[in-house]
């Protein structure tokens, strides 16, 4: 069922600049397949594929959410970091270029964007 509030919401830009996720000297994610995620009242978020992450590094959190523009989120956790990503598997229609990626939060890890 398309959800129009969602496509008013968030814009997604696929692209292909270099996205790397750091915590401390270790290196998660690297990507030149990120699509940038823009949602009203919300920072910017890189979606980054699965295989571009090192999902060894990650283990699956007990958190789960649910937004009324994504759908449900299954969250990760580095070492010593709880809920560092999260990644929506079965998003919503609007933003189904998005499902199975991750998006890291920024607050928790250094994010760069070249």
């Amino acid at each position: 069922m398309a959800n129009h509030a969602a496509a008013a919401r968030i814009n997604l830009h696929p692209h292909t600049r270099r996205v790397r996720i750091y915590h401390r000297d270790t290196l998660p994610a690297d990507t030149r397949d990120g699509i940038e995620l823009h949602e009203k009242d919300y920072p910017q978020r890189q979606y980054i594929p699965k295989a571009d992450v090192d999902m060894s590094k990650l283990t699956v959190s007990t958190t789960v959410t649910h937004c009324p523009f994504k759908g449900d989120s299954t969250y990760y956790s580095l070492p010593g970091i709880a809920d560092v990503a999260w990644s929506y598997e079965h998003p919503i229609d609007e933003v189904k270029p998005i499902a199975g990626r991750l998006a890291f939060d920024s607050n928790k890890v250094t994010e760069l964007v070249e």
